[in-house]
């Protein structure tokens, strides 16, 4: 139902000014103009819902999931570009000034003078630049945080070119009621970002966390402990992860997302398990008790609280073990009856974290480089495994909970479908996109 109505709410939003449009009308053109129009009009009110559609806002996010959120967000911003790169070109006239062919008496255009037409050209040259940027920033090595600043600030300055552009150059925008559409969602979308920005970093402030502990769990991984250092704890579910910020400013860039490994019913501390891996993760051995932290959270819908299955299936890849971690000691310490089975992958056995507790259950631990005297699984997580583990039956009836390298949840997740598990019963949380 929620999905239902989040799908409802974005075709309102995305179409609503493609249909105030229609609404107060003019004189008909002929139809690749009205197309050219209806495009960069969807171009356009596609952008302003992009920035709701960042990941940080929960009504979202939490509920169709961050996997559904990000990909879709992804998707959109290629398909608003697809509309703004083909919505001049169908027009057939002149670049800027004179008549057009189509209308000599100018009476079906605003304006074709090059200075309004300007901020439409430097959105046309800019918004390419923003998506190939996004799409590429792993293989151009820049740091997240510089990245995200430069995403943020490209998206703000294509919204108001487009605006202006909108306004000023365009057949329906020009309509007093038209201005006030574009006017309005601009600004929505503008405050949701100065929202995530400015004022959640002040409601962070407001709530600092103190550094508790700092343990070392394998060679490359870690468990970091906060608690709250004032006011109420973290509100979440066990499965869910959260944006850390350890020893900066709340209004710092330098935050980062890592599922939390702790249990709600375990008390207000929340622990997360990190691995090294880029230029924070290498420093958090050096981190120290007390350190202050701010946490932004909870989010994501890799949880099993409320669901009916029989029985949880945890399939893990490394660090993907702390998700269903926090997952498994929620359920023992809340008496939880449903049958658990749990794999957990790995390369070498130094990297299996918290083996005393899953040893109490019924895990497959699976080592790609296992040690001579290795009696467990060897290899990959591969579809020959899961049909060892699960029967038919528990495939179709239980819950499975993935995490970890993507081309493992992929492998196991079309393995699932393929032998009929129900695609709501498979849950994947993803940090990893193109």
């Amino acid at each position: 139902m929620k999905s239902s109505l989040l799908i409802l709410a974005y075709l309102v939003a995305v179409l609503l000014p493609l249909i105030v449009s229609w609404l107060v009308g003019g004189p008909p053109r002929p139809l690749h103009q009205e197309l050219a129009s209806g495009l960069g009009i969807l171009a356009f009110s596609i952008i302003l819902v992009e920035f709701i559609l960042s990941g940080r806002f929960k009504r979202v996010s939490n509920g169709i999931g961050m996997d559904v959120t990000m990909r879709f967000h992804q998707v959109m911003a290629r398909t608003a570009l697809l509309f703004a790169l083909l919505h001049p070109f169908l027009y057939g006239g002149t670049p800027a000034g004179g008549q057009r062919p189509w209308d000599p008496t100018r009476q079906l255009t605003l304006t074709t003078d090059l200075v309004y037409l300007s901020s439409g050209i430097a959105a046309f040259v800019l918004l390419p630049s923003v998506v190939l940027f996004a799409v590429f920033r792993k293989q151009l090595d820049w740091k997240y945080e510089s990245w995200r600043l430069l995403h943020g600030l490209g998206v703000v300055l294509i919204a108001l070119l487009l605006l202006h552009h909108t306004v000023y150059a365009g057949r329906y925008g020009s309509q007093p009621i038209m201005t006030w559409v574009w006017l309005i969602l601009t600004g929505l979308a503008v405050a949701s970002l100065f929202y995530v920005y400015l004022m959640m970093p002040f409601i962070k402030k407001a709530n600092a966390w103190r550094v508790s502990s700092v343990v070392q769990l394998s060679p490359r991984q870690w468990e970091l402990t906060v608690a709250p250092d004032k006011g109420a704890g973290l509100d979440y579910s066990a499965g869910q992860f959260a944006w850390i910020n350890v020893g900066q400013s709340p209004f710092s860039l330098h935050e980062n997302p890592f599922s939390i490994s702790s249990a709600p019913a375990s008390g207000e501390k929340v622990s997360f398990i990190i691995k090294e891996l880029g230029d924070f993760t290498r420093t958090v051995g050096q981190i120290k008790p007390g350190t202050v932290a701010y946490l932004d959270g909870a989010y994501g819908s890799l949880s099993v609280d409320g669901r009916n299955e029989p029985g949880v299936a945890m399939i893990a890849g490394g660090v993907g073990i702390a998700p269903l971690l926090g997952i498994l000691r929620q359920m023992r310490l809340s008496g939880d009856p449903r049958a658990v089975k749990v794999i957990y992958g790995n390369r070498s056995i130094e990297q299996i974290v918290h083996r005393d507790e899953l040893d109490a259950e019924d895990v497959r631990y699976v080592l790609s480089e296992p040690p001579e005297n290795w009696d467990g699984e060897t290899g990959l997580v591969t579809p020959a495994l899961l049909d060892n583990v699960f029967s038919d039956k528990e495939i179709k009836q239980w819950v499975f909970v993935i995490c970890g390298p993507v081309k493992m949840m992929d492998i196991v997740e079309d393995h699932l479908i393929s032998r009929g598990a129900p695609s709501s019963h498979i849950l994947t949380e993803r940090f990893d996109y193109d």
